[in-house]
């Protein structure tokens, strides 16, 4: 008796993407890509049509992204699995897609054939996947969360530190958020603090480290 067929479908608004998914699982008899298309919006009444065990979607999409397009396909298809396919292992697009879609898995489009093989299978027996580099990067998100909160900056600070980043002077950000000079002043003070910086060179470094800008 023949193991049964993993069956796939895969959303990328790129053809060209979707080509190099089919072509890397060429030759791999255990999955079946049975749907394909580029327009997100066409793949719920696509699965309606023909069933599949495994959706390959790609995260930034026009239209629908993949987060809301994963959303979609669990509240109608529930035990469709989700492996989500991006350019960035980004930790924030990553936390959004495990939160807000409930994927099953996360990899990167430069993925080889081994990986992908190895993905769609742990997938298909229950499991979840995510490639190294996703893996790296969410715990550097998590780190710099983590920072931002030990940090305490408010959203006000925040908003200073990226006027200061604009070099608007102390006078021309007071004026932008109908504050007093001497009030911008105490913010700033309390900036350079609370990030342990003491230039405004430190705390813009900080900022793009942070991703506060």
């Amino acid at each position: 008796m023949k193991d049964k067929k993993i069956i796939l479908g895969i959303v990328d608004d790129h053809q060209i993407v979707i080509d190099g998914l089919k072509s890397l699982l060429h030759g791999h008899d255990q999955f079946d890509v049975v749907i394909e298309c580029t327009q997100p919006l066409e793949m719920i009444s696509l699965i309606e049509k023909r069933p599949i065990d495994i959706l390959l979607t790609d995260v930034m999409m026009p239209g629908l992204n993949g987060a809301e397009l994963s959303k979609l396909v669990h509240q109608q298809f529930p035990e469709i699995k989700i492996l989500a396919l991006s350019m960035s292992g980004q930790g924030d697009l990553v936390n959004q897609m495990i939160d807000d879609a409930d994927i099953s898995g996360y990899v990167l489009k430069n993925i080889g054939k081994q990986e992908l093989v190895k993905a769609l299978e742990k997938i298909s027996s229950g499991g979840i996947y995510f490639s190294e580099e996703v893996l790296h990067e969410m715990s550097r998100a998590s780190e710099m969360k983590k920072e931002n909160e030990e940090a305490h900056l408010t959203a006000r600070e925040i908003e200073i530190i990226q006027l200061i980043e604009k070099e608007l002077s102390n006078k021309q950000i007071a004026e932008q958020l109908f504050l007093s000079e001497r009030t911008i002043e105490t913010h700033r003070k309390n900036i350079f603090r609370k990030t342990n910086t003491s230039s405004v060179i430190g705390l813009v470094k900080y900022a793009y480290e942070h991703k506060l800008i």
